[in-house]
Order: C-alpha cells, then sequence, then structure tokens
C-alpha cells in the first residue's frame, strides 16, 4: 500500500486539521534508513487501518514543515492526535514498536 506524500501546502488539512491519530514519516530520498522503513511503515497502516493515518513528508521538497517541527534528522516520525505532536521516534523503529504508539496514542 503505498502511503500519502505531504507538502507544504496540504500538512496543515490533512494532519494538523485531522480528528485522527497521524503519523508523519519526514524523510529525504537519499537516505538509507528510510528507504528501509518505508515497507514497514506500509506495513504498519494496513495493521492499524482505520485507527490512525500513516503520511511522508520529503524534508528536502518540503523544508518549511520539517524545520516548523524542528526535524533535525531523518527519519523523523512524529505521532499527531487532534493538531498536536503527542510522540516522536527518530531513527529506524521495529514495526510493532510504532504500531504499539499508534494504538497507544488512538
Amino acid at each position: 500500500m503505498e502511503l500519502e506524500h505531504l507538502n507544504d501546502k496540504n500538512f496543515e488539512e490533512k494532519v494538523l486539521d485531522a480528528k485522527n491519530v497521524v503519523l508523519v514519516d519526514f524523510f529525504a530520498t537519499w537516505c538509507g534508513p528510510c528507504k528501509m522503513l518505508s515497507p514497514v511503515l506500509e506495513s504498519v497502516q494496513e495493521e492499524v487501518g482505520d485507527k490512525a493515518k500513516v503520511m511522508k513528508l520529503d524534508v528536502d521538497e518540503d523544508m518549511n514543515t520539517a524545520r516548523r517541527f524542528g526535524v533535525m534528522s531523518v527519519p523523523t516520525m512524529i505521532i499527531f492526535k487532534e493538531g498536536k505532536e503527542v510522540q516522536r521516534l527518530v531513527g529506524l523503529r521495529q514495526k510493532s514498536q510504532i504500531v504499539q504508539m499508534l494504538v497507544e496514542n488512538a
């Protein structure tokens, strides 16, 4: 399942205005761990279904949003609930850990 890509223009609408939990993967195309994380996040989305949404944002293409949330390294995953950051994960993580955090915040 291909994850939805965000940008500086639609971030507010898709993430900050969302009523459900959203995990945003801040990534870069040149980042090895980011490439390894991508299929993991696709699997996470399939597992959590409607409980949460998993989306991606390329920090090189959409620097304003990355700067706004203080993303200094990739991959960084931020979990948002009702428009507010509730949890942040930096670096490659296991699927079970990501799913657990999404379910806890849902």
